[in-house]
């Protein structure tokens, strides 16, 4: 996996040197593949607040972390956390927000959560089941001083909004997998299953189904690719990645539905891929920001002349 930091475009040398000490820490682990990682949003909160009420207060060479977050991803196995929390008291808004690193042990099916003045509880979800998500809850955790991302308190937020292109670009492309996936499924049971002396495939109403399926995932990959290679090249991208996360969502969603709607009666059983599928691609027009915030941010970009 990757790790990204950010930074000012005119960054405070100060400001360089924590980085680079941060950077210096953990990429060995990251390129080895030894550290496992997990990424608390700010904005999922219990409280739904605009931002997030739990606070880290620095006592010594530490901060210590009080209150909850929820929909948190890979918790429970992961060996460091971002971790967004409020490091000054004072403050309401984005401001006061700081993005820590926070080290913890590895749980395990017995013990999740090892970590002192750290608990929680796993979320049953209805698909995307290989994502285990977590609720968690902060009495006392501690993580050091020195591990504050950028070594300057009131950064967190805009760190974190840096990572949104980035966030929707890989949904993307996860939504690119799951409506491939959907059409191989759909096209080798139409292949298979026989209906009046022939494959179903051969029934124009089963072949259209797929034949759309092809033509939409081949436009939301390209777009995806996009999206990407603007990333890549440094330029901004929120336009694109916005698109391409809302249409490859959709695309996965109408691939899954078509792919179980050409198995039958059998798609809505759980032994059959197509269902699971169809379970998996709900999720995808949800998180990393609703289709609805996606459409959003195309449309004000639209008036920013962003087309």
């Amino acid at each position: 996996m990757g790790l990204s930091l950010a930074a000012d475009a005119d960054p405070d040398p100060e400001h360089l040197k924590a980085l680079k000490t941060l950077v210096d820490r953990f990429a060995p682990f990251v390129v080895s593949e030894h550290l496992a990682w997990s990424t608390h949003r700010g904005f999922h909160q219990p409280d739904l607040l605009p931002f997030p009420r739990t606070r880290a207060a620095l006592t010594g060479d530490q901060y210590v972390v009080t209150g909850a977050k929820t929909w948190i991803t890979h918790a429970a196995r992961a060996d460091v956390m971002t971790l967004l929390v409020r490091t000054q008291p004072d403050t309401t808004d984005y401001r006061g927000l700081s993005m820590l690193l926070a080290p913890k042990p590895r749980g395990t099916d017995e013990a999740p959560f090892p970590a002192d003045g750290m608990s929680g509880g796993e979320i049953g979800v209805i698909g995307y089941r290989g994502m285990k998500e977590y609720e968690l809850s902060f009495d006392g955790f501690a993580v050091p001083a020195e591990n504050l991302l950028g070594g300057v308190p009131g950064q967190g937020f805009k760190q974190l909004m840096a990572t949104f292109e980035s966030a929707r670009i890989q949904t993307a492309a996860r939504a690119v997998g799951v409506a491939q996936a959907a059409l191989e499924t759909g096209l080798g049971y139409a292949l298979d299953r026989q209906q009046f002396v022939q494959a179903i495939f051969e029934f124009p109403r089963v072949a259209n189904k797929l034949a759309m399926m092809a033509a939409e995932i081949m436009g939301v990959r390209q777009l995806t690719y996009f999206a990407a290679a603007q990333k890549d090249e440094g330029k901004r991208c929120d336009l694109e990645a916005g698109m391409a996360k809302l249409i490859a969502a959709r695309v996965a969603w109408a691939a899954a539905d078509n792919s179980l709607q050409i198995h039958g009666g059998n798609g809505f059983a759980m032994e059959y891929v197509a269902s699971r599928l169809l379970a998996d691609a709900r999720i995808l027009n949800i998180f990393e920001g609703a289709g609805e915030i996606q459409a959003q941010v195309i449309a004000r970009r639209l008036l920013d002349g962003g087309n």
